[in-house]
């Protein structure tokens, strides 16, 4: 057990689902954990996040090897926390193709995806009703994923750090950071904050896990990189009994996810919850962090989901939350040591896959931080590569 007072090996910057992963891993790893975080335990992104373990999702490359580790570590961690405590479900996941041009696309990217570990099942449209009964009769095939899972965010992020605390980990809340404390040599031994009751924070390695905020802590730091904050809404109907039994999105939501566009994106996602209530998204809209709600998208979605399931026409819709997920031009999360600022280390740029692919993150980075070969090369999440592309 740490000594709270004892000067942590790592603290790291955020405590949402990465954050809260990264500070259980390393704990677990044996290191002394301190995390600061601006807010509140899972205020930011993890807060308007609906829990997404998938790899159904992603194209062959680092994203979805990244996505396979993570899924594997997320059943470890449920055993750990207790699946019940997390709400953990292995529900899996359905893509629907609505046309003919839609499912030959889908057949392609189920083949390299089978190619890389992915339990991922061709289904025709027989199938498809069998696995979800209320979907629309104008699908023409799709994809079964058994490995697809969902926690609940803020119930995981809870438990990973009270794991963490039993570990020894310390936690400040409300202490937001305004500077780095460095060395003789430049190298990053702790950051400055604007809590008068802990004004400094020292510590061997400094991990930025601040999710849509990473880049501007990123700019302080003197090594930038590019996380920009991606808008997105969900809207949450009455409960119901169970009748959407998996994560159902159509295949179109692929194409939306791997798109740079800065405009308004929608695809149709509609998933059950434990409490009956049925979560429909997805909209991306780079807009900075502009609150304010716009009926026509929520309108949008709503129709759009009624296309995919009929019944919901005749569902009343409770209310929406929106929130913004921490976005990266080339869609690959950024991890590892960055070589521009000793000491640092980032975690972040996950965009709307943060709570699937945080177990993995965490893991990697304790692997490094101690000296074990990480169970993934990070070559293709480094912090630098964006300068190497414009250099």
């Amino acid at each position: 057990m740490t000594h709270p007072s004892s000067r942590p090996d790592v603290l790291i910057v955020g405590a949402g689902v990465v954050g809260a992963a990264c500070a259980y891993s390393c704990t677990a790893a044996g290191l002394r954990v301190a995390v600061v975080e601006r807010g509140a335990v899972g205020g930011g992104t993890t807060s308007a996040g609906e829990g997404n373990i998938l790899v159904s999702d992603k194209e062959p490359g680092p994203e979805l090897d990244l996505a396979l580790l993570s899924s594997r570590r997320w059943r470890e961690i449920s055993e750990d926390l207790g699946g019940g405590t997390v709400e953990y479900e292995a529900k899996g996941g359905v893509v629907v193709a609505g046309s003919r041009e839609t499912a030959d696309g889908l057949l392609r990217l189920t083949a390299g995806q089978r190619a890389r570990g992915v339990d991922a099942v061709d289904i025709g449209p027989g199938e498809l009703s069998e696995l979800e009964p209320q979907v629309t009769r104008q699908a023409v095939g799709g994809a079964f994923y058994p490995q697809d899972a969902q926690v609940q965010p803020m119930l995981a992020t809870a438990h990973l750090l009270r794991r963490a605390r039993q570990r020894g980990a310390v936690v400040h809340t409300g202490t937001g950071v305004v500077g780095f404390v460095r060395d003789r040599r430049g190298a990053v031994t702790g950051v400055r904050t604007d809590s008068a009751e802990v004004p400094v924070v020292s510590a061997r390695w400094v991990i930025n896990a601040a999710g849509t905020w990473a880049g501007r802590l990123s700019r302080l730091a003197g090594a930038p990189v590019p996380v920009l904050p991606r808008k997105g809404y969900v809207l949450v109907t009455e409960p119901l009994p169970r009748v959407v039994r998996h994560k159902v999105y159509t295949a179109e939501y692929l194409a939306n996810v791997a798109s740079s566009d800065a405009g308004l994106e929608t695809s149709v996602v509609v998933e059950g919850t434990r409490a009956g209530t049925v979560l429909i998204g997805a909209s991306r809209e780079r807009v900075g962090f502009d609150r304010g709600v716009s009926l026509p998208v929520l309108r949008t979605l709503a129709a759009q989901a009624i296309g995919l399931f009929p019944f919901l026409a005749d569902v009343l819709l409770l209310r929406s939350y929106l929130g913004f997920r921490p976005y990266c031009p080339d869609h690959l999360p950024v991890i590892g040591a960055d070589p521009r600022a000793p000491g640092l280390l980032h975690a972040c740029g996950h965009e709307g896959a943060g709570v699937g692919l945080a177990a993995a993150t965490g893991h990697l980075l304790a692997q490094h931080l101690t000296g074990e070969r990480p169970d993934l090369d990070l070559t293709p999440f480094r912090p630098d590569r964006f300068e190497e592309a414009t250099a």
